[in-house]
């Protein structure tokens, strides 16, 4: 799979509107892949370019259950998205009850400006959200074994109630050998 990844990146990486992607297995084996689009318009482009039938067929046969495909033009970035250097990235999926606090746990100024200080560790985050309430959210770190140190970190209180009042059924997926592509 990775290799086949690396090849329709490749084929792509000088596409006007392609980001970069996150990819990774899980320890269940589980491929993830979060792809970055300036704007739907080149995602669809990207869908419909010569040999997209074909790489989708070959990913196909690779993958042993169905792909779930989540879409969005409601992204959020926290620090840029993330980095291309990320030895860990934790991908959480799940129903928001408030985008709009989601929202603005991942991007205002004020709640950001603790982070480098509390979770150096944290290179950034992405929050993606679906039209059907669901989101995705990608978190880079440094590495994992200060990820999981910083867990154990107590949020503020405030913080952390905000966070329950803005999400249900998170599911927690471990990208613990990520690898990354970026537009050239």
């Amino acid at each position: 799979m990775r290799t086949l990844v690396e090849s329709w990146c490749s084929g792509i990486a000088d596409e006007e509107g392609w980001l970069g992607g996150t990819y990774g297995f899980t320890d269940d084996n589980r491929f993830v892949g979060i792809v970055r689009f300036t704007d739907s318009r080149s995602c669809i482009a990207a869908a419909q370019r010569p040999g997209a039938a074909a790489f989708w067929a070959e990913a196909l046969e690779l993958l042993d259950s169905p792909v779930d495909i989540h879409q969005s033009d409601d992204v959020t970035l926290m620090f840029d998205g993330g980095a291309d250097d990320a030895g860990f990235v934790q991908v959480l999926t799940g129903q928001l009850k408030d985008a709009a606090q989601m929202r603005y746990l991942m991007a205002d100024q004020d709640m950001t400006a603790m982070l480098p200080a509390s979770r150096p560790e944290i290179l950034g985050a992405t929050l993606a959200i679906s039209q059907d309430g669901t989101f995705t959210e990608t978190i880079a770190f440094t590495d994992e074994a200060l990820a999981r140190q910083g867990e154990t970190i107590r949020m503020p209180e405030q913080v952390q109630r905000t966070l329950n009042d803005a999400v249900a059924d998170v599911a927690y997926l471990d990208l613990r050998n990520p690898w990354f592509a970026s537009h050239r």
